[in-house]
């Protein structure tokens, strides 16, 4: 299988897990909320911030997919690249709010540092195109 149809395969799989767990989070937060790690969720009005999150995933999932379908593979590959931080950042928020370890690593850790390997190999399938000078003009003699 080619580099870029694995790099597809892989955008995609995230692009549809990204946005599935934002919509989660938008239509049932209250259920959603506890397999993010963290060790209590808002309760009454306090629903509000995890439909925010919700929100957030979805917008990440849907830049990731216009990338992908208009064949931007380049600027997906540091798409990924930046959007591998706000992974970071919840496996960080979890920890720090002394959440589950293995959720804040085997989800958020996990997943963040496999957007940045798909990143990385989306930059190197498309590392030639990058470098390829333009043609030059021809010379009069």
């Amino acid at each position: 299988m080619s580099l870029k149809k694995i790099n597809t395969v892989l955008a995609a799989s995230f692009i549809l897990f990204i946005l599935w767990f934002g919509m989660e989070f938008i239509l049932s937060p209250e259920t959603t909320a506890p397999g993010f790690g963290l060790p209590s969720w808002p309760s009454g009005d306090g629903d509000g911030f995890l439909i925010i999150k919700g929100i957030r995933d979805v917008v990440l999932a849907l830049v990731l997919g216009i990338l992908l379908v208009t064949g931007h593979r380049r600027a997906l590959g540091w798409a990924l690249l930046v959007e591998a931080i706000a992974a970071y950042g919840d496996m960080t928020t979890v920890l720090a709010h002394h959440g589950s370890v293995a959720t804040a690593l085997g989800v958020h850790g996990l997943t963040a540092t496999l957007m940045v390997v798909n990143g990385l190999l989306m930059m190197r399938e498309t590392r030639q195109a990058a470098i390829v000078p333009a043609t030059p003009a021809p010379q009069l003699a």
